[in-house]
């Protein structure tokens, strides 16, 4: 009986080897062909947006933060900023941490924290920390000033960043008037 195990598992071993040799073969046989262009052209007219379905690319950059601002809650920001504590501290004379100390820095200007090395990247953008600025930069801050030490991949959700502008706006001592 021992034997008729054997002849099975032997069968089995080499129908996996002719298979993995099959591969092998087809692989250095076949060359595809890349497309110089895609086989379907979509050719969408002038303007025209993504469907109404919701399919579609993605938005090119961050919504604008004037209208969301308008709904936005502080203490909604307060609670999707708490990723944000692990780097940086909120309160008041509060200590920088890996990154810096966030109190006031609605309408500060960029890179100048007292007490904190901030990238040549973020100290050569231009302008204060306005709301349009917080916004894209918490959008994708890699895409905003390339080459900047933070790691954080951005808060993709345009109502979760006006949330969160708009409770450092209410950690600011005194804070620029929201846009129109």
């Amino acid at each position: 009986m021992s034997m008729e195990w054997n002849k099975i598992f032997g069968a089995v071993l080499l129908a996996g080897l002719i298979a993995m040799l099959t591969g092998f073969v087809a692989e250095v046989l076949v060359h595809p062909k890349e497309l110089e262009q895609n086989a379907y052209v979509v050719a969408l007219p002038e303007g025209a947006g993504a469907p109404a379905g919701g399919g579609g690319a993605a938005p090119a950059g961050p919504a604008e933060i004037g209208p969301l601002l308008a709904s936005a809650d502080p203490a909604a920001g307060q609670t999707a900023a708490k990723a944000c504590v692990s780097c940086h501290s909120f309160e008041k004379g509060g200590a920088n941490k890996v990154g810096p100390n966030l109190y006031n820095v609605v309408g500060a200007p960029k890179g100048h924290a007292d007490g904190f090395a901030f990238s040549e990247a973020l100290t050569k953008t231009e302008g204060p920390w306005d709301y349009d600025a917080l916004n894209k930069f918490l959008y994708d801050p890699k895409g905003y000033a390339p080459g900047t030490k933070m790691t954080f991949a951005g808060v993709k959700k345009d109502q979760d960043r006006a949330n969160i502008i708009a409770y450092l706006r209410a950690m600011t001592d005194s804070p620029p008037p929201l846009p129109q």
